[in-house]
């Protein structure tokens, strides 16, 4: 419990599934109050729910909100709310962008499921620039620490042509870009950027690719140790770079994929 004494607090933006939910379990282990924003339908939030009441069993306070993160009035909402959680002492350690908010349509297709120009924005602005909105948003109302994170979630896919991928993957490229320019801009300010790029990780995201199963397989067979990443391996790192040890750590793609990638 490293963090419990410190008040630190995490913002996950997508928090209650997937890689969010497996950084959210690690994190709450180790004494790290927990702010996480999700969007999801009415009767998935039992499940959820009884989710983040096991999180509250590891003594650390835990707010929620399943709400669309990508609105500013929403952002500013939950940012105020969270400062009165918070208090006098408390500060944000890191903010860990997982949201999967993406069109999954192929490009060549007679109909009108193909991709269009308005589905690469949705895909781009929930996936990509988000991100730095949630950032900017955070440094304007001074909730970061003095030496805070900022983690989200790359792919394979950013650089590699998968069917049905092309916005995601577009909005991929587009997260790494702005984690660099980040990484750089924000340096004065003690903030610190990385994506993460996972392996293959079965996912409620990763299942809506059409042909995910096929892809498993290969991931698997790809892999050295034989398995799918999951989220507690990529919650792990996440975690590490919390550490004070990872403050040196900026601007750079983390391969969590157990080497998957080699293959």
């Amino acid at each position: 419990m490293e963090f419990k004494n410190k008040n630190y607090w995490a913002i996950i933006l997508g928090g209650s599934s997937g890689l969010g939910l497996g950084t959210a379990k690690k994190l709450a282990q180790h004494g790290m109050n927990l702010c996480l924003v999700h969007r999801d339908r009415k009767e998935n939030l039992p499940q959820i729910e009884a989710e983040f009441e096991r999180l509250r069993e590891k003594e650390i306070k835990v707010i929620s909100y399943n709400e669309d993160g990508l609105k500013e009035e929403v952002r500013s909402s939950i940012l105020k709310a969270l400062k009165e959680s918070m208090g006098a002492s408390g500060c944000l350690r890191v903010l860990v962008h997982s949201i999967a908010k993406g069109n999954l349509k192929p490009m060549n297709a007679a109909d009108e499921d193909s991709l269009q120009n308005a589905d690469f924005h949705i895909t781009l602005d929930a996936m990509a620039i988000s991100l730095y909105d949630w950032t900017k948003a955070i440094i304007e109302k001074e909730l970061f620490s003095e030496s805070a994170r900022v983690v989200s979630f790359t792919s394979e896919g950013n650089a590699k042509a998968w069917p049905y991928y092309a916005a995601v993957s577009a909005a991929k490229a587009t997260l790494e870009a702005i984690t660099r320019n980040m990484a750089v801009e924000f340096a004065d300010l003690g903030i610190t950027s990385n994506c993460i790029q996972a392996g293959a990780v079965d996912t409620p995201s990763f299942r809506a690719i059409p042909g995910s199963e096929k892809y498993a397989e290969i991931s698997k067979k790809k892999n050295p140790f034989k398995r799918l990443t999951t989220p507690e391996d990529v919650g792990n790192v996440v975690y590490l770079l919390c550490k004070d040890e990872a403050a040196w750590i900026n601007g750079t793609i983390i391969k969590v994929d157990g080497g998957e990638s080699l293959g």
